[in-house]
């Protein structure tokens, strides 16, 4: 199944987002993994809900798609380690694995015996290595459905940015070290549909989360998830295919670098794909044009009943 949907740009008023950033982070819990603190959010009743943010942001990613989330389900996310409000340790080696970890912990120690999940970017990754253990019989709960927002599932269709390659490459470190606040700008509002490029205001939020804790210190140890995506590609691409949950994927096509090919991809490789497609929407749907998102959720959950 594939659906089409066009943008509606003028949906992001003020009041579709969930307070500012620093309301976001006096609304979270710490927690501790490794001896390293995590900073969570929880709301709402229901169904539990667990979001899984992208590189190299943050759970912030998801504000202005939390309200209408938690009107409907325990909605619960986390900044994972190296990202946002999370410790950012410099001697760590990050992986996705690691963070999987890091989820089916924090998921098993609330109790939780089902979920759903929500995945964007990086954290499809994450989802992808948690469907395979689900398969394996390894998760001490149950995954009940999944829905991916423009990650790299397929890393033989991923157009990474220039900035990604620098910083894979043997002067990552120094790359990440010296990013300035211009080239980052440069970089992340081409991530953005042209239609509705990012604000000052919006880049100052992404900026200070980025660096906040020494951040921009560790990109280039975050950064290895591409290398992963390859080593790991036959048992998370494998997990999508032999998933016995429902899936979706929600694409914005403007999305230059997992857009419009990684939506192709999945037509071809996944069996009855339920694929939906944004018009001018890029790399970010849920912050883009939340509203749109929602409705696709909210049809892919009403679908499953």
């Amino acid at each position: 199944m594939e659906q089409v949907m066009s943008d509606a740009v003028g949906n992001l008023s003020s009041t579709s987002r969930n307070g500012t950033l620093e309301q976001w982070q006096q609304g979270g819990k710490w927690f501790s993994y490794g001896g390293h603190a995590i900073f969570s959010r929880m709301a709402g009743q229901g169904d539990p809900l667990v979001l899984l943010h992208g590189f190299p942001t943050a759970s912030w990613d998801w504000n202005r798609l939390w309200p209408m989330l938690a009107q409907h389900h325990q909605v619960l996310t986390l900044d994972m380690l190296g990202f946002g409000f999370s410790d950012k340790p410099t001697l760590y080696d990050y992986s996705i694995e690691d963070q999987a970890d890091l989820f089916e912990g924090w998921i098993a120690g609330l109790g939780l015996k089902s979920v759903s999940l929500f995945a964007h970017d990086y954290g499809s990754s994450v989802a992808q290595e948690l469907l395979a253990r689900e398969q394996e019989g390894l998760l001490p709960f149950r995954i009940s459905q999944v829905c991916f927002l423009n990650g790299a599932l397929f890393p033989e269709v991923h157009h990474p940015l220039l900035i990604q390659k620098l910083l894979r490459s043997p002067l990552g470190g120094l790359v990440s070290l010296g990013l300035t606040r211009r080239s980052f700008e440069r970089s992340f509002t081409r991530l953005f549909s042209p239609a509705r490029p990012p604000t000052k205001e919006e880049l100052d939020e992404f900026w200070y989360l980025l660096t906040y804790n020494n951040g921009r210190g560790i990109l280039h140890l975050l950064i290895h998830f591409m290398e992963e995506r390859r080593c790991h590609r036959n048992r998370w691409v494998g997990a999508l295919q032999n998933a016995n949950q429902p899936m979706r994927l929600i694409t914005g096509l403007a999305d230059p670098v997992s857009g419009a090919s990684m939506a192709r991809r999945y037509r071809e490789l996944i069996p009855d794909p339920d694929v939906i497609s944004l018009r001018n929407v890029g790399h970010y749907p849920h912050y883009e044009n939340p509203g749109e998102v929602y409705r696709a959720w909210r049809e892919f959950c009403k679908s499953n009943q």
